[in-house]
């Protein structure tokens, strides 16, 4: 079966796999990070084979998910449904995994596996983490940069299906006017699955780009409109 990564990266790694897929600020700290799509692909491809060789999740295991919107973010999320996970936004102690910034650790005391992530553009690690918890940067780079999925696991999305997710998508970019080739500029956050949605797989689905902004500056999105050629805007 074919998992929701597979439906969202293939067309884009086939039409355009080296320009930018993923840019992404933070106007507090002038951080620019740009990812093709190849790149993406890698991160997502490490991604998953951490979930699965390392924490064991199957195909239909649960992982929660609990990060702003970023570009490991979207790494995360591409690798744990390449791995056939079931990703879930809140912390759900029936997670068996949970990916989480280091604030958010009290929050899946329950769940069985976690993962830190600091988010940091250099790739830094959290530091001080407390015995049992994984720090993502530091192990997901010991893992291969390709990855043969083995089925879709049957949800995708708090229980829907990647059929859904991805036809949801797909209209979501439809009602925006979202089309291959866009530049997309979003300050939105991925905090349900329908901002999700919207705001991320939208653009991946239409085969557009996006220019993701955290902690967002007026002057500086001005200017970044031209610089970076948006055509689309989400507000």
């Amino acid at each position: 079966m074919t998992t929701l990564t597979d439906a969202l990266l293939d067309p884009i790694l086939a039409a355009d796999p080296a320009g930018p897929r993923i840019t992404w600020y933070d106007d507090a700290t002038g951080a620019r990070i740009e990812l093709s799509a190849v790149t993406l692909a890698n991160w997502a491809a490490k991604t998953a084979n951490m979930i699965r060789d390392e924490f064991g999740v199957l195909p239909g295991g649960r992982v929660a998910v609990l990060l702003p919107a970023h570009w490991q973010t979207a790494a995360v999320l591409l690798g744990a449904w390449w791995a056939g996970a079931d990703v879930v936004l809140d912390a759900d102690p029936e997670a068996e995994l949970a990916l989480v910034t280091a604030d958010r650790l009290d929050d899946v005391a329950e769940v069985a596996e976690v993962a830190a992530l600091s988010l940091d553009a250099f790739g830094m690690p959290v530091p001080n983490l407390p015995v049992g918890v994984t720090d993502y940067a530091t192990h997901v780079r010991m893992h291969g940069d390709q990855f043969r999925s083995s089925g879709d696991g049957g949800a995708a999305l708090d229980g829907r299906s990647s059929s859904e997710i991805l036809s949801a998508a797909r209209e979501s970019a439809l009602s925006t006017g979202i089309g291959g080739g866009d530049r997309v500029l979003s300050s939105r956050e991925w905090n349900t699955a329908d901002d999700l949605i919207a705001g991320l797989l939208a653009v991946l689905a239409a085969g557009a780009s996006l220019v993701q902004v955290t902690n967002p500056d007026d002057d500086a999105t001005e200017r970044r409109v031209a610089s970076e050629k948006v055509t689309v805007r989400l507000e």
